[in-house]
């Protein structure tokens, strides 16, 4: 086994939602803890879904390519199809990238704040984590610190924009400007799960950074503004010399039928797309004007969740009342998922009543 494996702490996911309802004697509980899209799953999927399974038999591999997936995307960001690599949610992605390009010694460079998983798989790696905070009062990267912070050991800069948990958005001018100051051998990553749900611009994507520059890599989920996180489908996108190598050791048949038929027939359904950000903007500018009006420091989110600084004792009456929040990110801060209307007029109620307001 490997020295540092005994020495790191595994990914500890929420309670699972009966266990909670049971230990508190409660019927209804809503997790608002994993960034899940609380208005389900697009109906074409289910469709789609329910016809590929009643007319094929489950003894075949699948397309170890996901071919047909594969060309939808390629067709509709206009790249090649051989630039992507398709795998299992974007953990799976973020595990080849870091066993493909890092070697113990090498260092991988990441915000503060961050989405743990870039940092784990550097350690299991043999790779030093080099950490920089935020800005302390925007949540912003602090991106002259970032440039600082790069040495000749650097192999990844992981972004998250926007980024989990703090929700913060990154100008692609900002992003640009960065990579062209970063040697050629150092690959920056820019994760753009929560990409769907900005809304302060009307292109936010940075996928035309791609044909400025060989040394990045986009990646893409569909477990968020898509609502298929119980399928596990993500993807990246690199220059085809970068993406071989990853092809390389990804597993052959990683990514299984039925995945691949619902993140075909989701990223054709606009129309549901469309309408979870909406329903998320309005309820979002909601959220931001209730802490506002209480006094709660929190970072202007763009994504589909809200990062805030408060008592955590207010996660505990939340779970109370049903509604299950992200603890221990940051001592004092909390990351609520963004729900429906109704539980978040519920929520903002008992966090009025909390604060004596």
């Amino acid at each position: 086994m490997k020295e540092i494996i005994g020495q790191l702490k595994s990914y500890v996911p929420e309670e699972p939602l009966e266990s909670v309802q049971a230990r508190l004697g409660i019927d209804k509980l809503v997790r608002l803890s994993a960034n899940e899209n609380p208005y389900g799953t697009s109906q074409k999927v289910r469709e789609a879904v329910l016809d590929y399974v009643a007319n094929n038999d489950a003894n075949y591999y699948p397309d170890g390519y996901a071919a047909s997936l594969r060309q939808a995307l390629s067709e509709h960001w206009d790249i090649p199809g051989d630039q992507f690599v398709i795998g299992v949610g974007l953990d799976e992605v973020i595990s080849l990238v870091s066993r493909t390009f890092l070697c113990p010694g090498d260092n991988i460079l990441v915000s503060t704040p961050a989405f743990s998983e870039y940092a784990l798989n550097g350690l299991i790696e043999g790779a030093e984590v080099n950490a920089v905070p935020c800005q302390p009062e925007t949540g912003h990267y602090d991106f002259p610190a970032l440039l600082a912070a790069v040495n000749d050991k650097t192999r990844l800069v992981w972004f998250c924009n926007p980024n989990n948990p703090t929700g913060t958005y990154e100008t692609v001018e900002d992003l640009r400007n960065f990579i062209s100051q970063v040697p050629k051998n150092t690959i920056v990553i820019i994760d753009e799960a929560y990409i769907d749900f900005v809304t302060d611009v009307p292109v936010p994507t940075a996928m035309e950074l791609l044909k400025e520059f060989d040394n990045i890599a986009m990646m893409r989920t569909f477990s968020k503004a898509y609502g298929l996180a119980n399928y596990r489908v993500g993807y990246m996108i690199m220059c085809q010399e970068l993406t071989k190598y990853v092809q390389t050791i990804r597993l052959p048949y990683n990514l299984n039928s039925v995945s691949q038929v619902a993140a075909e027939a989701a990223f054709k359904d606009e129309a549901f797309l469309k309408d979870t950000i909406e329903k998320n903007r309005v309820q979002r500018d909601k959220w931001e004007t209730v802490l506002t009006d209480l006094g709660v420091k929190f970072f202007h989110s763009q994504a589909n969740f809200i990062y805030m600084q408060i008592d955590e004792a207010i996660a505990e009456e939340w779970l109370k009342v049903g509604y299950q929040v992200r603890k221990g990110l940051q001592p004092g801060w909390l990351r609520i998922g963004i729900g429906n209307a109704e539980d978040c007029d519920k929520m903002q109620t008992v966090l009025r009543q909390f604060l004596g307001n």
